[in-house]
């Protein structure tokens, strides 16, 4: 069954992707919940024409996700958690990841961030989404809590 995506579907596809799914996986779930409809012959002319008309508005969001991208790296984020030597009680996900940008002035989503599940202090990188072909490494670091 083809598709046009209305939203973004993680490990699925972008919006205005057309993609090939299970006949169930489409009918019960993607379209009663608004993130595809049919991808029927005039639905694709709509949609090419729709995508010429997106392409050059397309460069300038591209370009304002790579400024915000070198914004993000120059921020240095620390993240303080209670610990016991190395090991954290606890961890650290990509919504701790998301409050320290929030904290710094940069709101972003926390879905669009990924960095695995952290349980020991020390550096690491997470992956920052900001568009389709941007996609930013984030440096932090976990410190522990002074008592």
């Amino acid at each position: 069954m083809e598709l046009i995506l209305k939203k973004d579907v993680q490990n699925l596809g972008f919006k205005d992707d057309i993609v090939a799914v299970k006949a169930g996986y489409g009918r019960n779930f993607l379209i009663p919940q608004g993130h595809a409809h049919m991808a029927t012959p005039s639905a694709k002319k709509v949609l090419a024409e729709n995508l010429k008309q997106k392409a050059h508005k397309e460069s300038k969001v591209v370009n304002d996700a790579k400024a915000l991208g070198e914004t993000l790296k120059a921020i240095e984020i620390k993240i303080s958690a209670k610990a016991g030597g190395e090991k954290l009680f606890g961890s650290i996900t990509n919504i701790d990841i998301a409050e320290a940008l929030q904290k710094a002035g940069q709101a972003i989503d926390r879905k669009f961030i990924t960095s695995g599940i952290v349980k020991r202090t020390g550096k690491y990188t997470a992956n920052v989404r900001l568009h389709r072909d941007v996609i930013v490494e984030l440096p932090y670091e976990i410190v522990a809590e002074k008592a």
